[in-house]
């Protein structure tokens, strides 16, 4: 496995519509590895190939939503489509290709995604919450859209820590 570089928004990789993947082959899982490695490294949720300039419909989603005491883990989605959507969470919302910026958004609160793993099998996993946001910024990701264009507003500076200081107060309260 290996670290691969994020590409900054203002490359025009990242508006590109990717390919569908059809060669599940060592090539894709190298690469599905090395998103792993890369998303672990930089603490994100949620990466798509184009993000590391490789053009094919592939992401990995951090599941955030587990049971106390169990840990994180990673969901690979290769050729993924949403195929079911409900509900509606309103939050801000960053890029790790768009460092430092963001911005309120409209997602769904809970999607079903149909995909295929890292052999060709099919296969649905839903989401909840922060993940059905990933779900759903990842896959935008694959069609060449950046959360900037859906989001309402761009959030200050100001106003980002206003929310991360009110997050960690919130943390310090559950605990």
């Amino acid at each position: 496995m290996a670290q691969r570089n994020i590409l900054i928004q203002g490359d025009p990789t990242l508006e590109k519509r990717c390919r569908p993947v059809t060669d599940f082959n060592p090539r894709l899982h190298t690469l599905l590895d090395d998103m792993r490695e890369t998303l672990a490294h930089a603490n994100g949720v949620g990466l798509a190939a184009p993000q590391v300039g490789v053009l094919r419909r592939a992401v990995v989603v951090l599941e955030t939503n587990v049971d106390e005491g169990e840990e994180e883990y990673m969901i690979e989605l290769v050729n993924p489509e949403i195929i079911e959507a409900d509900g509606e969470q309103t939050g801000a919302e960053g890029c790790l290709s768009i460092p430092n910026e963001y911005g309120i958004v409209t997602r769904p609160e809970h999607v079903k995604v149909r995909a295929q793993d890292r052999f060709g099998s099919f296969f649905e996993v839903e989401g909840e919450g922060l993940t059905a946001r990933a779900f759903c910024h990842e896959l935008d990701h694959l069609e060449g859209t950046l959360f900037t264009t859906k989001a309402t507003r761009m959030l200050t500076p100001e106003e980002l820590q206003a929310a991360e200081e009110a997050q960690a107060a919130q943390a310090t309260e559950e605990a």
